[in-house]
């Protein structure tokens, strides 16, 4: 274990906050606490502003909430900054990201290409002596900062297979948030190993273009329409004109969209209005069903199977051949509708009809092997590629964490503290980690609510944080074991109520080899999740030490 604290070399930052990570909960520290006067930085690994939307340049890598609420709250922002489209794709989501960092006058506070490797905690001086990597040159240096912000998001660490061969693969082989950029697909045999949300929008983009495609399927996966309308200027104009209520109605819904789920239990409505409330919600596209749904459908697996059987019905016409579409919308449902999230689409299915297309079910024929020239399942057969995709999604919540080597006062790595299973209190901190603060991190809302928004509502009780501590000559904050118990025993009771553990999902860890199986974003809604903060904040901040 490395002793940084005894490292001379000279220390090339010395802050007040450094912050990990340059997506919307990064910059939106960045931006408010410099303006109230501390001394910060943000880190970011990644060559270019955008944070996920810097690493994944897939083709069809699109946003999957509506553009009014997937961005900033900041009037110098929204007051400039016009929309193509309602659901806008990666590139234009960067360049949104540049826009900000130009506008708010923020580049020389940000070091880009800087990957955060390791972490100590000096007890003596209450700071944190951080080692970075510049990965355009491969050297380290070393920073202090007072207070250490992983803003590290769900998806900083790409999850990959353990294929055996993989490594000899002839032909290339990457992961989807590690798309090579102006990778061209063209006339090549391609394999996508995934459907979730990015194997998804890979399959539908690509599909046209490449000579062969053959999609890998472990579980299906619950695809809902993208409907995603062009915005001219006129359209910006008037969404302008609707932006501060939204901005202020967001934290009142469960997701913290501008729009809600519905509470009114499904016992209580006929037939009839259920499926007209249904198609309804299936009009507008997008998550609407899901998170603007019945509520019942996280706590009845019942209810979810009546939404599973109108979403079939909607989708099984696209699909031409039945056995085909057996395996993609199968009769009885995988998992309870809603467990999972519904990836957003627009030609997904229709792409099975595709000559070129093919489906391999994992669960009738597995991956045995990858071979130098493409892969062998089970059934003995060998499948030749150019290209091998890895659309196997991310070690989610804590993957982030673990990957940086922070030990805490005890000596602990945040791998050794999770062993057992993630703690924290609120979801905001872990005890033994001094100083360092969560936004959108493990047992938050994080997954089951709008990025922006918790970057903005989650990010304001840090701010309010270290300013209070600021303001009362302190220099530590650290969650206590106790609150740690109090708030897994809140999270684990909520989750045992809800459907989720009955999909074997990232949301549940399940993805992860050799992690507990474990509820890791809050289920509770938004707004009672900033009910549950505030209650610690007005009670000077219960379950913290303040020292």
């Amino acid at each position: 274990m490395t002793n940084l604290l005894a490292d001379r070399r000279a220390v090339t930052d010395d802050l007040d906050v450094l912050v990990v990570g340059g997506g919307f909960s990064g910059i939106y520290q960045l931006e408010r606490l410099r303006s109230l006067g501390f001394a910060v930085k943000v880190y970011e690994a990644g060559s270019d502003a955008g944070g996920v939307w810097h690493w994944n340049q897939y083709p069809g890598a699109r946003v999957d909430t509506e553009a009014t609420l997937y961005q900033f709250s900041d009037e110098r922002i929204w007051r400039e900054w016009n929309w193509s489209e309602m659901y806008p794709g990666q590139e234009e989501l960067q360049a949104y990201f540049r826009f900000v960092i130009d506008r708010l006058d923020l580049a020389g506070d940000i070091r880009f290409s800087s990957r955060v490797i390791a972490a100590r905690f000096d007890e003596e001086t209450d700071r944190w002596t951080v080692e970075t990597r510049d990965e355009r040159t491969g050297e380290t240096f070393l920073s202090r900062a007072r207070f250490l912000l992983p803003m590290l998001g769900t998806g900083s660490k790409a999850l990959y297979p353990d294929f055996p061969g993989l490594a000899d693969f002839q032909g290339d082989s990457f992961h989807t948030s590690r798309w090579p950029k102006n990778y061209d697909m063209t006339g090549k045999r391609v394999a996508v190993i995934g459907t979730g949300a990015s194997g998804v929008q890979v399959v539908q983009t690509i599909a046209p273009d490449v000579a062969h495609l053959t999609v890998f399927q472990r579980t299906p996966a619950t695809a809902i329409p993208m409907y995603s309308r062009k915005l001219d200027a006129a359209a910006n104009d008037e969404l302008r004109q609707r932006y501060p209520h939204l901005f202020e109605y967001r934290e009142t819904t469960f997701a913290g969209l501008e729009y809600n789920v519905i509470f009114t239990p499904t016992a209580e409505v006929s037939d009839e209005e259920f499926t007209a409330t249904l198609e309804d919600l299936w009009s507008k596209g997008g998550l609407h069903i899901w998170l603007g749904g019945y509520a019942d459908m996280f706590f009845n697996s019942d209810v979810g199977d009546r939404i599973y059987a109108f979403w079939r019905e909607k989708t099984l016409p696209r699909i031409k051949d039945p056995a085909l579409a057996e395996k993609l919308v199968p009769s009885v449902p995988p998992y309870p509708f809603g467990t999972k999230r519904c990836p957003l689409e627009w030609t997904y299915y229709d792409a099975f009809n595709q000559d070129n297309v093919e489906l391999v079910d994992l669960h009738e024929a597995p991956i045995q092997e990858v071979t130098r020239n493409g892969i062998r399942t089970a059934d003995g057969r060998e499948h030749e590629f150019d290209v091998i995709v890895l659309a196997t999604g991310f070690d989610s919540f804590t993957g982030g964490l673990t990957d940086i080597d922070v030990r805490g006062t005890g000596g602990e790595s945040f791998g050794d503290a999770f062993r057992e299973g993630t703690r924290t209190a609120l979801g905001r901190a872990t005890a033994g980690f001094p100083n360092i603060l969560y936004v959108y991190g493990p047992q938050s809302p994080s997954a089951f609510c709008n990025g922006p928004t918790c970057a903005e509502l989650e990010g304001d009780w840090v701010v309010d944080c270290l300013v209070h501590l600021r303001d009362n000559g302190l220099t530590r904050i650290e969650a206590t074991p106790e609150a740690e118990q109090e708030w897994n025993d809140h999270l684990g009771a909520l989750a045992a109520a809800t459907t989720f553990p009955l999909a074997n999902s990232w949301y549940m860890n399940a993805n992860v080899p050799g992690k507990k199986t474990e509820l890791l974003a809050y289920p509770g809604g938004l707004p009672l999740y900033l009910e549950k903060c505030r209650e610690s904040s007005d009670h000077g901040y219960a379950g913290f030490v303040l020292s």
